[in-house]
């Protein structure tokens, strides 16, 4: 039996990730924010008050862990603030950068050097194609710059990460889940796109996203290493066939 992490499980992906690996037969630790939550499974193993962009996240978890070795880890938990040229705003900039791109490291750090993570386990960096430098076209705008720049960071931390790891046996890998139909997207009003594309680019619910990214993460090989996935493939990836042309496969790598 698989032992799993879900970092940010709250609401959202997070939960409904830690739903499926419960589902998959995995013994499941998840943390969250707050001091408790009825949303999980019973027998799914709660690690409270946890928030990673507090300099300690990495600690509590290990101390929460208790020394249980981990053969996944996914770090979910994110925050999106929207941006314009005509105003920016620097505090949302450094949460956005703080917990998206400055937090894995020091999770990774943690988790490594507490032994819980060992020769074959996986290591999941939950970003978004919205951290494709290559992706981000004239045709598509500017705009929201600290999602965009957090999560090509976080792109570049997962990268570098897999490179440390390499000859450990550690493998890190970075997902695009898909765009999803959340809180955070409606918060900063994306709902509007939920049905754009004619059909092609639909929105996806979590639960939906979290079976094709757990789908996806059990096949991962450590060949794959320090690569960026579209589980989903194109399909609500705007600017995919604009930069990466017709006929794209699934699952899809994402270029940087």
């Amino acid at each position: 039996m698989s032992t799993s992490l879900v970092i940010g499980a709250s609401r959202g992906l997070g939960l409904e990730l830690a739903k499926a690996l419960h589902v998959d037969g995995h013994t499941v630790y998840a943390t969250i924010r707050s001091k408790q939550t009825d949303s999980l499974p019973d027998d799914v193993l709660v690690i409270p008050e946890i928030d990673i962009g507090e300099e300690d996240a990495g600690i509590k978890i290990v101390q929460g862990l208790n020394g249980t070795k981990l053969d996944l880890v996914i770090i979910n938990a994110g925050v999106f603030k929207k941006e314009t040229l005509d105003d920016p705003n620097f505090a949302d900039e450094i949460e956005m950068y703080k917990v998206v791109s400055i937090a894995p490291v020091f999770l990774a750090h943690h988790l490594y050097k507490s032994n819980v993570l060992s020769s074959g386990s996986k290591l999941i960096l939950i970003t978004t194609e919205g951290g494709s430098i290559s992706l981000r076209t004239k045709e598509e705008g500017g705009g929201n710059y600290g999602h965009h720049g957090s999560k090509a960071a976080a792109n570049m931390v997962g990268k570098l990460l897999a490179n440390d790891f390499y000859d450990k046996g550690i493998t890190v890998t970075m997902i695009h889940p898909g765009f999803m139909r959340t809180d955070m997207t409606k918060n900063v009003g994306f709902d509007q796109f939920y049905d754009s594309g004619g059909g092609e680019y639909l929105s996806v619910e979590p639960a939906e996203a979290a079976q094709s990214t757990v789908g996806f993460i059990s096949s991962i090989t450590h060949e794959q290493t320090g690569t960026f996935w579209a589980p989903r493939g194109p399909r609500d990836i705007g600017e995919a066939e604009r930069v990466l042309g017709k006929n794209l496969p699934t699952p899809l790598q994402l270029p940087w």
